[in-house]
């Protein structure tokens, strides 16, 4: 008796766990063989497409054929073999060598003319019948895109909810990513210490396992969590119809970061003022040491070595700029009286800066529409039109997410307001309770530089944190306890500056 290997495939794991095809198959190919009289001397079974090149088992039996391991090889069909030609052209060749492929349930003789090429066409059938079927997959998954649907598994921190369904948050893990991303864009976290710290948060992968180092940048640059889908093999950016867990602005923030645009070195010695104070002369930063007890900053600049201030002395600075926000009970009246006046008129503001906004949205929508025509027409190339068309996309989620921010609580003018004058009042007594990041977090919040030259310090204020510590100046004449004259002008800046910011925002392009 001849000994040949038979091969069976069957084209997912799943089919092959609770399918039959290969038990079939295995019992088709044995009755071949005893009516041939072969001996089978090996099986080999695959659970992979034959779409594609690469795979291993069929790979090494032709391998061993080659090498005259056996006469020849059975397989319950053509298709079971190969679908794609190069595979199947490799099956020719061994044939043209003498080896024999037969095929238990179809009839051919593949050392004559007429055998070989109805072999043929029924392998170009085969491999004709994946490219139709891959092409008709990819507008099924192309038409759920564009529906705003994601066809894959779910990303970390949401749920698959059947064919058809947005993905919804997962209860469980999305405020753990909504975390995690605001951890990392508070620049203290590298992706090694932010996995450990996800990790003792509960955090875990879909396989209910540690998020590894590359599973979190992946995580981070993920746009999906922003309510965009991104094709990674391609760098297609499509409009998901899912809710989004964080906000575009943290979400690029954490983007500058990951793309080492922003400073995020792990510190040796934690000092608090550590990177805040520059030289006025020579701009370098000031460089914390500790000496007999004390903690100094000091210039290394050779030209600079005078420059030198002790941590009392900056933050008795710090506590002298933060007390000159304190208001006063006349002042704290009149801004009370005026917030609330500035509530009763704000719905019709609201309706202009939503009229606004809405106009910004109609104009992104037209530019995508164009840019896609564009595409259409072949005016720009595929890479440019991704480009541009990502760009636009971030651009109608930031505004779409201002739309939103109008109807929630506290993002009006007046509450703005409200909040600003409410933190600046607890500003002195705040610094002196927190913990050292968070006091350096609320110096970088009120001031915008913080310089020294020779011992002296000089801190600038933020606006509009420089009205409240200026407005003992701005009487225009007038006697100070005159509160609408005086206060009354620096609430008014205040007011400007927020009203201008609420512009800026929704004209923003």
């Amino acid at each position: 008796m001849r000994k040949f290997f038979a091969y069976t495939r069957v084209s997912t794991a799943k089919q092959g766990e609770h399918g039959v095809s290969l038990q079939e198959q295995r019992d088709a190919i044995a009755r071949y063989a005893q009516r041939a009289n072969l001996e089978i001397t090996t099986w080999f079974e695959e659970r992979v497409t034959a779409a594609k090149r690469g795979r291993r088992v069929f790979n090494e039996m032709l391998r061993l054929l080659r090498h005259g391991k056996a006469s020849g090889v059975i397989i319950h069909k053509i298709d079971r073999s190969a679908r794609n030609m190069k595979d199947w052209a490799e099956l020719g060749e061994l044939i043209d060598q003498g080896i024999e492929v037969q095929f238990a349930n179809e009839s051919l003789d593949m050392h004559s003319r007429g055998g070989r090429l109805s072999a043929d066409i029924q392998a170009v059938v085969a491999a004709d019948y994946i490219r139709n079927l891959r092409e008709e997959t990819r507008k099924g998954f192309y038409g759920r895109i564009k529906q705003g649907l994601y066809p894959l598994p779910a990303p970390v921190g949401y749920l698959d909810k059947g064919k058809g369904n947005p993905k919804e948050p997962d209860p469980a893990k999305a405020p753990l990513v909504k975390k995690a991303f605001e951890l990392y864009g508070t620049c203290r976290y590298s992706l090694d210490t932010l996995g450990d710290k996800m990790f003792s948060l509960g955090l875990r992968g879909r396989t209910g396992n540690r998020i590894t180092r590359n599973g979190l940048s992946v995580l981070l640059n993920n746009p999906f969590y922003i309510g965009l889908i991104r094709l990674r093999r391609t760098g297609e950016t499509f409009s998901g119809s899912h809710r989004a867990l964080i906000s575009r602005s943290l979400f690029e923030r954490v983007q500058q970061i990951l793309e080492g645009k922003t400073n995020t070195r792990r510190q040796r010695h934690d000092f608090l003022y550590r990177r805040l104070i520059t030289c006025k002369q020579c701009g370098y930063s000031l460089i914390g040491e500790q000496r007999k007890g004390h903690i100094y900053y000091r210039c290394h600049s050779s030209t600079c070595l005078k420059t030198c201030v002790r941590e009392e002395a900056v933050e008795q600075e710090v506590l002298r700029q933060f007390d000159s926000f304190q208001l006063n009970d006349q002042e704290r009246a009149y801004a009370a009286q005026e917030i609330a006046r500035l509530r009763e008129s704000w719905t019709k503001q609201k309706v202009i800066l939503t009229q606004s906004l809405r106009l910004r949205l109609s104009q992104l929508n037209d530019r995508i529409g164009r840019l896609t025509d564009a595409y259409i027409d072949r005016v720009i190339e595929k890479d440019l039109f991704e480009e541009r068309k990502a760009a636009l996309l971030m651009q109608r989620k930031e505004t779409e997410e201002k739309l939103v921010e109008l109807d929630q609580d506290g993002r009006t003018v007046p509450d703005q307001v409200a909040q600003f004058l409410e933190l600046a009042k607890s500003a002195f007594s705040l610094y002196k309770s927190a913990f050292p990041e968070e006091k350096r977090d609320l110096l970088k919040t009120v001031t915008s530089d913080r310089h020294i030259e020779g011992k002296s310090l000089e801190f600038t204020l933020s606006l509009p944190f420089n009205e409240l510590a200026i407005r003992s100046e701005n009487t225009y004449g007038g006697p100070y306890r005159d509160i609408p004259r005086t206060f009354g002008s620096t609430f008014q800046n205040i007011l400007n500056w927020f009203q201008a910011q609420s512009q800026n925002n929704s004209s923003k392009a």
